[in-house]
């Protein structure tokens, strides 16, 4: 994650905020949060970036995950529609992607607790001056934003309701603020997911670190890793909590 920022942002932005934090820092205030804090990417969605690219991805895009997410919709196409929850979506093409480009019915929400972000993906989504409407892939899917926090999904998600739920990066930087924070996104995503559903974080974060951690929280769950990549020179995984199937 640190990475992806780097290669995004000036290094220079980003030590000038370190270096704010060293003297006279207040409690609370934005540097001490890091990546676990609202206001950062509130910031880092208003990126000029944004207006001239329609999505922004960290670590990678909709284009490099398709191979993996697609035989997973291919499984739950029963369902018709498919329910796709991305958690923390930010403005990354994931939910698009599927949106656009799955040929089953899918029914994606797309939630994160950055207004910034939820604003920039509805309009895109609904078309503005510059773009058109987004066309879905099949007939009958459908894509939502919606603003909400991945450690609460009480409001906009019941229990069980989710066949498929991505986590790119967003238990990374949750973990910034403290494990548990990202062991509550975690619970709550099982929480909505299906028992017979599949949960994947992707991250660059190394297995030996990462699953543990899984294991330990996701009792009663299967925990697997595969290897994707290199994209742009860095490997990455696809972390995989998944019940029966």
């Amino acid at each position: 994650m640190a990475a992806a920022l780097r290669r995004t942002f000036p290094v220079a932005t980003l030590a000038a905020g370190a270096r704010r934090t060293s003297a006279g820092r207040k409690p609370g205030s934005l540097a001490d949060s890091c990546l676990a804090d609202r206001r950062l990417w509130d910031q880092l969605h208003a990126h000029p970036r944004l207006g001239s690219v329609p999505t922004f991805d960290w670590f990678f895009g909709f284009e490099e995950a398709q191979g993996l997410l697609m035989p997973f919709l291919q499984e739950a196409k029963a369902a018709s529609p498919a329910r796709v929850l991305d958690v923390g979506c930010g403005t990354s093409s994931l939910c698009t992607g599927l949106y656009t480009k799955c040929p089953h019915p899918v029914d994606v929400l797309g939630v994160d607790f950055s207004p910034v972000a939820v604003a920039h993906m509805n309009s895109l989504l609904e078309g503005n001056q510059d773009q058109r409407p987004l066309c879905p892939g099949h007939p009958a899917s459908r894509l939502r934003f919606m603003q909400a926090d991945a450690q609460n999904l009480e409001p906009v998600a019941s229990t069980g309701s989710f066949h498929l739920i991505l986590d790119k990066g967003t238990w990374d930087a949750v973990a910034r603020g403290g494990l548990p924070g990202a062991h509550q996104l975690l619970s709550e995503c099982l929480r909505v997911l299906s028992p017979q559903g599949t949960l994947i974080q992707f991250s660059d974060e190394d297995p030996d670190v990462r699953l543990p951690c899984l294991e330990q929280a996701s009792q009663g769950w299967t925990v697997s890793v595969q290897e994707l990549g290199p994209f742009r020179g860095i490997t990455y995984f696809a972390y995989l909590v998944q019940g029966s199937h």
